[in-house]
């Protein structure tokens, strides 16, 4: 007979160690990690008496949907978080910046010859929505957590919106169609959506909070990139804030 998940209050999920980092610096350690097949590790950290699990799943699509569901078999949380860094798509969206999701898609995915919404999965949503009430713990505590995580004050945002994930990269070259197609997106990964399907099979609550280190087209003037170690820590302020 198996037993079943052992209840925490959240499940956060990152793909780089680089993006682990910050979520092992701020919560002390509850137990010793454990190793999960491929390169995919768990913490059992301390959220002010409450449980945390932090995974790192690897990069991409596959990476995340098959260490979250091996995660899930042993931990039944009460919300997951996609955590860590994306690209900037949006074009108010600047470097440094955070970026939350209302909703993920995929941004490769094409079965609208077959009457589906583009970026949709047949036989799933069209979108997965991320969890009403964490959105909004985003918009009241997002932009003072940001703040409170940056050396400077200054014009860093919290942008809510579409998020979107896939296996290709959006580059200079193609982010015009990308634009196109998902005029409300604000940002491309290559786990969220994955990280939102399992969610939503599971019928946990979900949501997205990533740093912005790098724009998939960036314009004259702008700065297209700061370390991955920067963006990570600020989505983990955002995370660590909402989540208490």
């Amino acid at each position: 007979m198996s037993l079943s998940p052992r209840p925490v209050a959240a499940l956060v999920v990152v793909a780089m160690q680089e993006e682990a980092e910050p979520f092992l610096h701020a919560l002390p350690e509850r137990a010793p990690a454990v190793e999960l097949p491929g390169s995919a590790r768990a913490w059992s950290l301390d959220l002010d008496g409450r449980e945390l699990v932090l995974l790192r799943c690897g990069i991409g699509l596959v990476a995340a949907a098959s260490a979250l569901a091996g995660a899930l078999a042993r931990v039944a949380p009460e919300v997951i978080v996609s955590a860590g860094t994306t690209g900037g798509l949006g074009r108010a969206v600047e470097v440094g910046d955070v970026c939350a999701c209302t909703q993920a898609a995929y941004n490769d995915v094409d079965a609208t010859a077959f009457g589906y919404a583009l970026g949709q999965t047949p036989g799933q949503p069209a979108v997965f929505t991320a969890d009403a009430t964490l959105v909004e713990r985003v918009r009241e505590v997002g932009r003072a957590a940001l703040h409170g995580a940056t050396a400077t004050s200054g014009a860093s945002q919290v942008h809510v919106g579409q998020m979107l994930a896939g296996g290709s990269f959006v580059t200079a070259a193609n982010v015009g169609a990308t634009r196109e197609l998902f005029p409300e997106a604000v940002s491309t990964d290559m786990e969220t959506t994955a990280v939102a399907q399992v969610a939503h099979a599971h019928a946990i609550a979900f949501l997205s909070v990533r740093g912005v280190s790098d724009l998939c087209g960036p314009e004259a003037g702008q700065d297209f990139h700061i370390g991955a170690d920067e963006a990570a820590a600020r989505s983990a302020a955002v995370v660590l804030a909402v989540l208490r």
